[in-house]
């Protein structure tokens, strides 16, 4: 066992095989960046195939390669279901996938392991359903957890080498001009798509819309498409979100999100021309509306929002206060029809967004944001992967990236979920390390990270209750208790890799 800079013994074998934690900048290294097979075009060659199967010939997978596909779909997403169906079907084993995140529809994924169709599978995320199933050890091999950043790394450096990419594109054209914002099914941004398409040796373009040539605005272009198969469907918009944002009457959330909003109004960073990011929870959405009448009263606005978008923030560019939208990924209806129509509302690919191993991420470039948690610890550790009970049933997503590379981090959380308090002793699962988050916000008040004296001092007069963090945990002790241990076995069922590849934690079955 190597013990990281967390504090997290790491058995050997993963150490040997990804490096282990050291600090967030310890393995920003120079690299090589991976290179890819290219199969030229010819002038009357065609890419326009009949079926996903033709598709599966046609690019030679077989035993033992390396596939991917993106989340832009969401719970609605029937993209990775039907190739992996057709896979299954052609007696196709040993495959290894690489989405870009895992969602509960996935679920048929789960025989597919049981089945040997699939042995390896690295993602940000898994959600409930193949989370749990993950979690009792139905692999041999562990899944290995990227967040957003880093899985574009691993792709750009070639830990992740993609042999095919199969890649949902609401429209197309017959050469593979793709994107996101056309067509039956609009997911907006293809920002996680992009990457694939980028670096895989061979791209499918997958579309439920087949446009004439040229079909512009081009996301993913032809230069980088192999084939074009056209399907009845690749996804139902109603899985990506509601059309309409719902901010929260929960006065808990509200509450929270009125002392997020405090916070960040009265930070050195709320000035003309600050940037930010928020999240898509209910007290997320909440401090984009306080922080839009505190623009407001003050003639403040923000140079740039980030990240994934809502409607919220579509409203706050179309209001005039923010200037531009930089956009990886939508979270409903409205933004990603705002990013075919608004030309302030910008599309970037997720090593752009957020990648530790780029020439400078956009996040390197952000003031503030506001993220969740499902768990923090007196260390400041954030876990937004595993439940109270273990189970593995969240995304690393861009986490640990953007609490990282912000000016002012903040982890908004109520100090109890039911009877189980978010704030503990030591998390389940360390996402994020301490070193990392700068305030955390609950309905009773906010802690500062000692490591940021300047905040501490910024904020002393602040119109906010604080309390150390420690002081955060025992309130919450003394409302439910102290959680009983988890009951782990000995397989180690998930690796957790930090932003730069390295491992920060490792989950084990329950």
């Amino acid at each position: 066992m190597t013990k990281n800079k967390v504090g997290v013994e790491i058995p050997e074998e993963y150490v040997s095989k990804h490096g282990v934690y050291e600090g967030e900048l310890a393995n920003i290294n120079t690299y090589e960046e991976s290179s890819r097979t290219i199969k030229p075009v010819k002038p009357r060659d065609e890419k326009l195939l009949d079926s996903i199967h033709d598709a599966i010939v046609k690019t030679g997978l077989k035993d033992g390669m390396t596939i991917s596909f993106h989340h832009h779909f969401r719970e609605g997403d029937k993209v990775l279901n039907m190739v992996m169906e057709e896979i299954a079907n052609m007696g196709i084993k040993d495959i290894s996938i690489a989405p870009s995140s895992i969602a509960n529809v996935h679920a048929p994924l789960i025989d597919h392991i049981k089945n040997g169709v699939v042995t390896n599978i690295t993602s940000s995320g898994l959600r409930d359903k193949v989370g749990a199933a993950i979690s009792s050890g139905i692999m041999e091999n562990p899944v290995v957890i990227r967040s957003h950043g880093g899985r574009a790394a691993a792709v750009a450096r070639g830990d992740i080498k993609v042999d095919v990419a199969f890649l949902g594109a609401p429209s197309s054209d017959a050469y593979g001009n793709a994107n996101g914002t056309k067509g039956k099914a609009p997911c907006g941004s293809l920002g996680y798509a992009m990457v694939d398409a980028k670096y895989a040796d061979q791209v499918v373009i997958i579309t439920d819309s087949l446009m004439p040539y040229p079909n512009t605005p081009i996301s993913i272009p032809q230069t980088d498409v192999d084939y074009v198969v056209v399907v009845d469907s690749i996804g139902d918009p109603k899985g990506i979100a509601s059309g309409a944002t719902r901010f929260t009457k929960n006065p808990k959330e509200l509450l929270i999100a009125e002392y997020a909003a405090k916070v960040i109004t009265n930070s050195p960073y709320f000035k003309q021309g600050f940037s930010f990011q928020t999240g898509t929870g209910g007290s997320s959405l909440a401090v984009t509306r306080f922080i839009r009448e505190k623009m407001l009263e003050e003639g403040i606005t923000a140079s740039f929002a980030l990240g994934g978008i809502t409607n919220a923030m579509v409203e706050l560019l179309e209001e005039g206060l923010v200037e531009k939208i930089i956009d990886v990924q939508d979270f409903d209806a409205p933004s990603g029809l705002s990013l075919g129509r608004n030309e302030n509302h910008y599309e970037i690919d997720a090593n752009m967004y957020a990648s530790a191993l780029s020439k400078g991420s956009v996040i390197n470039q952000l003031d503030t944001a506001i993220l969740s948690a499902l768990e923090i610890d007196t260390d400041f550790n954030v876990n937004v992967m595993t439940g109270s009970d273990g189970v593995i049933r969240g995304a690393s997503g861009g986490h640990s990236d953007t609490a990282f590379a912000s000016k002012m981090s903040m982890v908004i959380s109520p100090i109890i979920r039911g009877r189980i308090p978010t704030i503990v002793d030591k998390v389940n699962t360390v996402i994020t390390p301490g070193s990392s988050v700068d305030v955390v916000v609950t309905e009773v008040g906010v802690a500062i990270n000692p490591l940021r004296q300047d905040l501490i001092e910024h904020f002393k007069d602040l119109d906010v209750p604080q309390f150390t963090i420690e002081e955060l945990k025992e309130k919450a002790y003394a409302i439910v208790g102290n959680p009983e241990p988890i009951q782990y076995g000995d397989k180690v069922v998930a690796v957790i890799e930090y932003r730069d590849g390295t491992v920060i934690d490792v989950v084990k079955n329950v």
